[in-house]
């Protein structure tokens, strides 16, 4: 090829070249969206009403953590994460990623009903949540957003890694990411 066919845009391999990888990053989370999403895994959260009495329960029996963060911190966290999905997150992952590395992990999440996730890392440029904070606090807020979520009627904001997300598919992260804490909690 010569130099002014170079300089005048690019050639049929080029094209060639960025549909067949733009077809590969799109083809797995499309491939996974056709299956049929699992049940949620994990105790007492299978369905919004389940978890909020799960939630509530905690009240009167608070498990034990085993992770770094104690059972206020997680339910704070995860009250940041349904805030999040109405106002905005503050620190989003790239484009590039919500639009090829997250939506695949959504979809595969979604497929096994089961998220997995550093359980002690923070929502990218959400506060910290601090240590020995009261509990009914906690589960008053996380069950504040839960509810907030499930009257909210206005537009959703991207997922920070996700995307855009639909509100069938926002609940459904948020409780596969309750279940996915709880796997650090001991009765």
């Amino acid at each position: 090829m010569n130099a002014a066919a170079r300089r005048d845009g690019p050639t049929r391999r080029h094209v060639l070249v960025r549909t067949i990888g733009a077809a590969a990053i799109a083809a797995p989370p499309l491939l996974l969206g056709a299956c049929s999403p699992a049940p949620v895994r994990g105790p007492g959260f299978g369905s919004l009403p389940t978890a909020l009495a799960t939630l509530q329960a905690l009240k009167d029996r608070p498990p034990r953590t085993t992770g770094a963060w104690d059972l206020a911190q997680v339910l704070h966290h995860a009250a940041q994460s349904v805030e999040y999905s109405m106002q905005g997150y503050p620190q989003p992952r790239p484009a590039w990623f919500r639009a090829s590395v997250g939506p695949l992990a959504f979809a595969l999440f979604s497929a096994r009903g089961r998220m997995s996730h550093a359980l002690d890392e923070p929502i990218p440029g959400a506060p910290a949540n601090a240590r020995g904070l009261p509990l009914a606090a906690a589960v008053d807020r996380v069950v504040a957003a839960l509810t907030s979520f499930e009257a909210h009627t206005g537009a959703l904001a991207p997922h920070f890694a996700y995307g855009a997300l639909g509100k069938d598919d926002y609940r459904r992260a948020h409780l596969m990411h309750l279940a996915n804490h709880w796997d650090e909690l001991q009765a």
